[in-house]
């Protein structure tokens, strides 16, 4: 954290200077000069967003968690209920024989019992393990199977699965419905917490499985810590006063009046650490809702609950875009009534048509991250404090050095693509608390996932004269058409900017003579479809004509050879439940067809 004031007032004016000069910012040259970690021996998760908390004389009105209902009255709960709920769930766990270092899983939407549960195991020195609702049975039984873990948490309609899983993991002991046995257990007062040191393991996210099976990455409790700066970059200061002095590692002052709300999953890195935690971590209140995401709950339920600060991943900005374009005299924002002053976005590129889209209708520059289970947060944007570049990921956030190195793992020069990889120690030589204490039980992926002191990401980037840094893709997304390097990214934001476009996915479809061609799956947006409805009388004729006005498009404002030669119409794009495209599904059903027809 930082070890002298920083102070957003007098940063801004030398943000602008440095801007005019074309170099890196000078705001973001002070930052990172000012900082320096301090990271205590010991340190609990639980500790610093539950329990201090419930300590205040104020934790009795200090408002945790606020459940939103649409059309209804969503409920309150504050600190103080956090922290005893989550005493009581302690003295269960204990009973169930749950000790330091053991894994409980949690199966559970966003809602309050969720907080209590993390909470709670994390207090007692446990390590957390989210497992998504959206889960199947293979998908849980291969977790729950690999982690060894003792007990499940879950909520009342996961408890059937869960039960039925239990069925294949004889080392799980038991399975608890959280409200139930919140409510069945004998009242045992305070429960004392466990004194971890700040590198135990505090949880094991299991990530997503591009290739081969999931891997559980085992993140510590310093990682908390290690988060905070990009929570607070991205989040504009989450509440800061400009002319106040701020470190990360001290409460937000009384003036503050930040609600956050994300539709990211609590399952989640992007739930859990860049939205649940962190938000508790500062004593503020965070929205919960377990319901479907669309683009009018969104607006309804920011305009309503006040939030002020949100993790939107570029697909449900897409969405908005193209439900909620805004009217001739009336903002989005004035429409809704929102009362946004940060919005952080990650998981895909945004694209400049978002990026325009978040400003002029939601009144706020959306703040790019980019970061991965393993090492979160530690790339992005802050423009309270310096510029943002559209389209940009930003820059590495303080306290992190990051950069885009080569296969050897030398550091690649400006405008050369390169993996983005961040090292184990920041810029001033300390240790950086942000990383991952390893893969479980997996030591060969952990070593492979290094060179030397540099941890890669896997993503490619290419690194600009200030500093920034562009995506360019998963490093298995980018191909080569007709010997041209092709990076999905820019396409697709490009097919975006056309009304008949809700998403899109660009893979290499094989192709014996150019190696592969340049294929698009294309989700026509339904607002389109309503205003058009030549496409009901004859189907084929009016994806035809789409196709050449796309591939028009494209040429317009691409390069000749980054056009789409093949477009294909689909209901909806794979994704991960964490939001993000998987290409690598198209990618195999393209390699699948050529097989086919060879």
């Amino acid at each position: 954290m930082p070890q002298r004031p920083i102070s957003p007032k007098s940063d801004t004016a030398a943000s602008k200077k440095g801007k005019k000069r074309g170099a890196v910012p000078a705001a973001y040259a002070q930052l990172h000069q000012q900082f320096g970690w301090d990271v205590p021996q010991y340190f609990n998760m639980a500790q610093v967003c539950s329990a201090r908390w419930a300590l205040d004389a104020k934790a009795k009105h200090r408002v945790a968690i606020r459940t939103y209902v649409p059309n209804g009255k969503g409920q309150t709960h504050t600190y103080a209920e956090l922290q005893t709920q989550a005493d009581t769930l302690s003295h269960v766990l204990k009973a169930q024989g749950v000790v330091q270092g053991d894994r409980v899983a949690i199966v559970m939407p966003q809602c309050f019992e969720t907080a209590v549960a993390y909470i709670a195991v994390l207090q007692m020195g446990a390590v957390a393990m989210p497992l998504s609702m959206l889960f199947g049975p293979e998908a849980l039984v291969f977790r729950l199977q690999d982690s060894d873990a003792k007990v499940a948490l879950c909520h009342a309609t996961a408890l059937s699965s869960m039960q039925a899983a239990q069925k294949e993991c004889p080392l799980l002991q038991s399975v608890l419905q959280v409200e139930t046995a919140i409510a069945s257990a004998q009242t045992q007062g305070n429960f004392k917490p466990v004194n971890t040191l700040a590198q135990d393991p505090a949880v094991l996210i299991y990530t997503s499985g591009t290739t081969g099976n999931p891997k559980g990455a085992l993140i510590p409790h310093q990682a908390l810590i290690g988060n905070l700066t990009g929570f607070v970059c991205s989040q504009n200061w989450f509440g800061f006063k400009p002319q106040g002095p701020a470190t990360a590692r001290d409460q937000l002052p009384e003036g503050s009046s930040a609600v956050f709300w994300s539709p990211a999953d609590w399952a989640w890195t992007g739930g859990l650490m860049d939205a649940l935690l962190p938000t508790l971590y500062f004593g503020r209140e965070i929205i919960a809702f377990g319901g479907r995401f669309s683009p009018e709950t969104a607006l309804a339920l920011m305009g309503q609950c006040g939030v002020t600060h949100t993790f939107l991943f570029p697909t449900a900005l897409k969405a908005m875009m193209k439900a909620s374009p805004g009217e001739p005299r009336r903002s989005v924002r004035q429409s809704h009534h929102l009362r946004l002053q940060a919005i952080m976005s990650a998981g895909e590129a945004v694209g400049d048509a978002v990026f325009a889209y978040c400003e002029q209708q939601l009144g706020v520059t959306v703040n790019e991250m980019f970061g991965q289970t393993e090492i979160n947060y530690i790339v992005g944007n802050c423009a309270m404090l310096w510029p943002a570049k559209g389209g940009s990921m930003g820059m590495g956030y303080p306290g992190h050095r990051v950069a885009v190195i080569d296969e050897a793992g030398r550091e690649s020069p400006v405008g050369e693509a390169g993996d983005v990889a961040l090292n184990r120690f920041s810029p001033s030589g300390q240790p950086d608390p942000i990383f991952f204490l390893g893969y479980w039980k997996n030591e060969a992926a952990t070593h492979s996932k290094f060179t030397g002191d540099w941890c890669r990401t896997g993503d490619l980037a290419v690194r600009d004269a200030d500093g920034y840094l562009w995506y360019q893709g998963r490093s298995d997304d980018v191909f080569k058409s007709a010997g041209y390097r092709i990076g999905p990214g820019e396409i697709e934001n490009c097919l975006v900017k056309h009304a008949s476009v809700a998403n899109a996915a660009v893979v290499p479809k094989p192709d014996k003579d150019r190696g592969a061609l340049v294929k698009a799956y294309v989700v026509i947006a339904p607002e389109y479809l309503a205003s058009h409805s030549e496409h009901q009388k004859d189907p084929a004729a009016f994806q035809a004509q789409l196709i050449v006005q796309l591939q028009a498009h494209v040429k317009s404002l691409l390069a000749p050879y980054e056009y789409p030669k093949e477009i294909e119409f689909v209901d909806a794009l794979p994704m991960t439940t964490t939001g993000k495209v998987q290409r690598r599904i198209l990618r195999l059903q393209e390699e699948a067809r050529a097989a086919q027809r060879s």
